[in-house]
């Protein structure tokens, strides 16, 4: 059985029109909860070894994930982690790492920062992983595949230069969507591990023992109990998933008004 796959957006920091924002209140007391019931975050290296090997995960361990890498998270995630024993992996999209968040929609009345490479090699250091997020995050599946090959090889090329070989070992689709040509290219670019929305990429959660597809659980604002819903095996942990797909899914309009924003962009220059 995989390990289950927790995924953040944003801790703290300034309120949003959207619904990836957790508060810092919330995050520490769900990850001190689960320190105090007996789970344990695993390394990007161990998760790896499990669904690439077929280890049997233990009952309460999983893989905690941050997309987008916002620079809130070394101020009001990561010290919280640490002080625990946590660990997490952070996919960044390596275009705008040190910059603001250009790439997305104005959900914040100021654009947010994104970490910079001395503050992710810190942390590196101290045994958090950082990987892929494509490298200018875009919807993968609506690129052609020459487009689609260079955002996911630049991406993972940056992460090695700066990180080590470790930091090329999966990628997050953004927006969580993929299918199976856009994970033949993943496999192409040299990534070992893949992550899609709620039920993977299209087909389910590593379905074929296919380790580029694979499932993870959003932690979204409304998700305010001590135990995240993506790790809760009872009706309101079901009821919790469903939810967070159908949120997921919804991302759809925010690639179409990116997408729009580009193309004029593209005709003023």
């Amino acid at each position: 059985m995989t390990p289950p796959v927790l995924c953040y957006h944003r801790i703290a920091g300034p309120p949003e029109l959207g619904v990836t924002r957790v508060g810092r209140s919330v995050f520490a007391r769900q990850m001190r909860a689960l320190a105090e019931a007996g789970w344990r975050t695993l390394t990007l290296a161990d998760f790896a070894t499990r669904v690439q090997r077929g280890v049997v995960a233990s009952c309460n361990e999983f893989l905690l994930t941050f997309d987008d890498g916002y620079a809130s998270l070394a101020d009001h995630a990561y010290p919280v982690l640490a002080e625990l024993g946590f660990t997490a992996t952070t996919f960044l999209i390596t275009d705008h790492v040190g910059r603001a968040n250009t790439w997305d929609v104005r959900y914040t009345w100021r654009r947010l920062a994104h970490l910079d490479w001395p503050v992710i090699e810190a942390w590196r250091a101290r045994r958090f992983d950082f990987a892929s997020h494509g490298a200018a995050h875009v919807r993968l599946t609506w690129l052609a595949d020459a487009p689609a090959a260079d955002e996911l090889a630049r991406s993972r090329e940056t992460l090695r230069a700066r990180l080590g070989e470790g930091a090329g070992l999966a990628v997050a689709y953004p927006f969580g969507a993929s299918d199976a040509r856009i994970q033949r290219l993943a496999a192409a670019a040299g990534y070992e591990l893949g992550f899609g929305g709620v039920r993977g990429g299209r087909g389910g959660k590593g379905r074929n023992g296919n380790t580029l597809n694979l499932a993870r659980v959003p932690v979204y604002v409304w998700d305010l109990g001590s135990m995240p819903l993506g790790l809760r095996r009872d009706r309101l942990g079901a009821l919790g998933t469903l939810v967070a797909d159908l949120a997921n899914r919804c991302a759809v309009g925010t690639s179409l008004m990116l997408t729009l924003r580009r193309q004029t962009s593209d005709i003023r220059s």
